[in-house]
């Protein structure tokens, strides 16, 4: 019997959290205000009073430490699940995550796992300020050795974090913070697909509009205007960074004959560019278009006055399809 509830994404992380405390007993989370405040945007809250502080521990200011503390756990057997306070403040860790953590199965031959996940809040549109609304996540998917993905709705986000949580390789988590209010249905007994998989959330045949975290449901509602003007857009929700599903985008793309790739993070050097490589590789044949990334301006994230400018909207969605279909 299926039981589906209503919640938002920060409850539904919160409820897959507490599910993965309860069936991992040497699973614990850590990080900075996660225990008694229950985190700064309340994700964790309630886990304390639950599991004890030995399990939600709070920590020192000092995501360096995290990190390194979390590696020596998961090598003695522990499932650490690390907060990072706000994207931003991931580089004094960056160190420990790149050359340490996302190396360790490979520098020891396969003779040692790390399975640590790194929980990340990311993305604007809160109206905070730089190092509070980044999208780092192309630094650490050029790492080999990391899983990254990203949950755009609440469904995605109680499951993945449990799969996260189960994985034997080190997962990164970005969280749409924007999102984090987002309400949909949860069905806490039929898990989602592999968490590193693509999904097509709306089909079409004219376009694709390929997107992850917190622009799916821009991406959506660009797909539902543009279906005003007679045009039919497929979604692909990517949900993993790190790897990514390329058959899924690539089939997609064979189908409609053009791609717009979306995210928030700046268009130079993002995601956008190695999705758009790929497809041009595998089915250039295909393509009636060129390959649009609409993204962030490659520029220090702007003040929150002018965010609404640098992050895509519909309209800068809807002015790429256009320039898709002039071709």
């Amino acid at each position: 019997m299926s039981t589906t509830m209503t919640m938002t994404m920060a409850k539904a992380i919160n409820a897959g959290l507490r599910a993965a405390l309860e069936s991992h007993p040497n699973s614990l989370l850590m990080g900075e205000d996660i225990g008694s405040l229950g985190g700064v945007y309340r994700v964790t809250e309630g886990l304390k009073a639950d599991f004890g502080a030995d399990r939600v521990m709070d920590t020192p200011l000092a995501e360096s430490g995290i990190i390194g503390t979390a590696i020596g756990l998961a090598l003695r057997g522990y499932l650490p699940v690390c907060e990072i306070q706000f994207d931003g403040f991931v580089f004094p860790g960056f160190n420990q995550i790149t050359t340490q953590l996302a190396k360790m199965h490979s520098r020891s031959d396969g003779a040692l796992s790390a399975p640590v996940v790194i929980r990340i809040p990311y993305g604007g549109g809160i109206g905070s300020i730089e190092h509070h609304s980044e999208s780092p996540e192309a630094l650490f998917a050029h790492t080999a050795g990391l899983r990254i993905i990203t949950p755009s709705n609440p469904q995605d986000a109680y499951w993945m974090i449990q799969q996260a949580v189960a994985c034997k390789d080190p997962v990164i988590v970005f969280e749409p913070k924007r999102r984090y209010w987002l309400k949909g249905d949860v069905d806490t007994t039929a898990p989602t697909s592999d968490p590193f998989s693509a999904h097509v959330v709306r089909e079409g045949t004219d376009a694709t509009i390929v997107a992850y975290g917190p622009l799916v449901p821009v991406a959506l509602a660009a797909a539902a205007a543009a279906e005003e003007d007679g045009r039919s857009v497929e979604v692909v929700d990517l949900r993993s960074i790190s790897p990514i599903d390329f058959d899924t985008v690539t089939d997609s793309v064979r189908k409609t004959g053009r791609l717009i790739v979306t995210h928030e993070a700046p268009t130079f050097g993002g995601i956008g560019g190695e999705i758009a490589a790929r497809v041009a590789e595998r089915a250039f044949l295909s393509l009636e278009a060129p390959v649009l990334r609409v993204g962030g301006f490659h520029m220090p994230y702007p003040v929150a006055k002018v965010e609404e400018h640098y992050l895509p909207d519909i309209d800068r969605l809807l002015e790429a399809l256009d320039r898709s279909f002039a071709y």
